[in-house]
């Protein structure tokens, strides 16, 4: 029996290979502390833009993650990216990850 971690990471690559490479990526990295998001090129293999709850104080969680999805929409539209693919990493939608997505979605990215 494999443990979660390693069930999640088979989950992402599966999923990521599916993942048609005409967008950039929003890809979430939930720890139990915080949540981390970045915009990812990958046919140029660069990193677009990066952002993280570290900076937001005295806040539940979901405020947080919908902070930082305003925050990395923010600088997404910055850099003239509007359209990205949501990669969730092998995560369950729900909780953390879909307040980073609707935040993101009311910053103005679309996906």
């Amino acid at each position: 029996m494999k443990n979660k971690k390693t069930q999640r990471q088979i989950r992402h690559q599966r999923v990521k290979s599916h993942l048609k490479k005409t967008y950039p990526r929003l890809v979430v990295f939930r720890s139990n502390k915080h949540i981390y998001a970045q915009i990812i090129d990958d046919n140029a293999s660069k990193t677009i833009a990066a952002t993280s709850d570290t900076k937001i104080e005295k806040k539940s969680n979901l405020q947080k993650a919908k902070e930082t999805g305003l925050d990395i929409a923010k600088i997404g539209v910055k850099k003239d990216v509007k359209n990205v693919v949501f990669d969730r990493a092998g995560y369950k939608y729900h909780g953390r990850v879909k307040a980073l997505a609707d935040g993101a979605r009311e910053g103005g990215l679309t996906f």
